[in-house]
């Protein structure tokens, strides 16, 4: 390395990648950076703590490899505006920065922001200090951002919190709905036979999303876990049915119920829809908007290349609860249409409406 970069040295791959940067646009050669500059990034890069350096009138980044983590799939940062990374978060931060700029720190202990760096938008905590980088002088040239995330210490605190009432609670609920589905299947079942089985079906439904739910102490379930657990007792051949949709963690009523609800429409498909015959597909998938807000929550089972879809002759406990249990435990509103290529089945509620609303990914 150039002698004039010898303040890189030991950084890893970043200070590699510092000095590999094309900075003629923005900070001009590393040789040439103001010896606060250099000592600053010198300083960081040998850092095992995650650090960013934002510097001058426009913000440009430069970070450590202990600070990649933390960006996640988001752009490569270096070189650009701390303003562009954080673009979704700039509402939150960007008062800070000033103050840093303004030559007073802060530290913050465990902050939520909702971020982007995965592709969709999820609740993170971070505790951080923003200090004020100075020149021999006292001017005040950049900030440096000291930070840790906090996000499975923050999650586990709140799943801690909300497990012995949860579980009281659930305890409680169980019977209850157990009672009613019993009531329900044979209340409306053509023969007593036919009770016994649909009513096992039901119950194996339900034991399959307490299992996944026991396995995350009850504090909620991923979406696609529910989904699956419900699917796995009908033992569907491969292929036939199609997942896709972003990590989401649901609350534990709504996994049951989704759970519930996908039990009773995999039983109508292998009766009466794609399932029941060769060449039908079930495509399920989900859209997700950010934690919290009004923004849309869409879930959406749908059939193709089986008969023609048609609307029950009459309703039992699978259409009530299609209908009117799912739309009333997610708080929106739900959509059959019974279309001549097969069930299109929709669930609609704002993301304030989901009950745990927490996107989940893999480390």
């Amino acid at each position: 390395m150039n002698n004039s970069r010898r303040f890189l040295d030991g950084g890893g791959a970043m200070a590699a990648a510092i000095a590999a940067h094309d900075w003629a646009t923005t900070l001009g050669p590393p040789e040439d950076w103001p010896a606060a500059l250099r000592v600053a990034v010198g300083m960081m890069v040998n850092s095992h703590f995650p650090k960013c350096i934002v510097w001058g009138p426009e913000l440009i980044t430069i970070h450590n490899d202990a600070f990649r983590p933390i960006l996640g799939d988001k752009p490569p940062a270096l070189g650009k505006p701390f303003s562009e990374v954080w673009a979704e978060v700039w509402q939150e931060i960007g008062p800070l920065v000033e103050k840093a700029y303004a030559g007073e720190a802060t530290f913050i202990e465990d902050f939520p922001l909702v971020i982007d760096r995965y592709g969709y938008p999820e609740r993170a905590w971070f505790t951080f200090c923003y200090s004020p980088i100075r020149d021999e002088n006292g001017a005040v040239l950049g900030m440096i951002d000291t930070v840790v995330e906090t996000t499975a210490k923050m999650q586990s605190e709140r799943n801690s919190r909300l497990l012995n009432a949860e579980l009281a609670h659930r305890m409680k609920n169980v019977l209850a709905m157990i009672g009613a589905i019993a009531n329900q299947t044979f209340r409306s079942a053509g023969s007593l036979d036919e009770a016994q089985v649909t009513f096992g079906e039901r119950v194996a439904a339900l034991g399959e999303a307490h299992t996944i739910l026991t396995q995350s102490s009850w504090s909620g379930a991923p979406i696609r876990a529910v989904i699956e657990g419900a699917l796995a007792p009908h033992r569907i051949a491969e292929g036939r049915i199609v997942i896709s949709g972003p990590a989401l963690e649901l609350g534990a009523k709504q996994s049951l119920t989704l759970a519930l609800a996908i039990n009773e429409l995999a039983t109508n498909a292998i009766k009466y829809g794609a399932l029941s015959c060769e060449g039908g597909q079930v495509a399920i998938g989900w859209g997700i908007g950010a934690p919290d807000s009004e923004e849309r929550f869409v879930f959406g089972w749908d059939e193709s290349g089986g008969p023609p879809a048609s609307a029950p002759t009459r309703k039992g406990f699978g259409s009530r609860l299609l209908e009117r249990v799912v739309a009333q435990d997610f708080q929106g509103k739900v959509t059959l249409d019974y279309r001549n290529v097969g069930l299109r089945y929709e669930l609609e509620t704002a993301m304030a409406a989901i009950a745990n609303a927490e996107p989940v990914h893999s480390s």
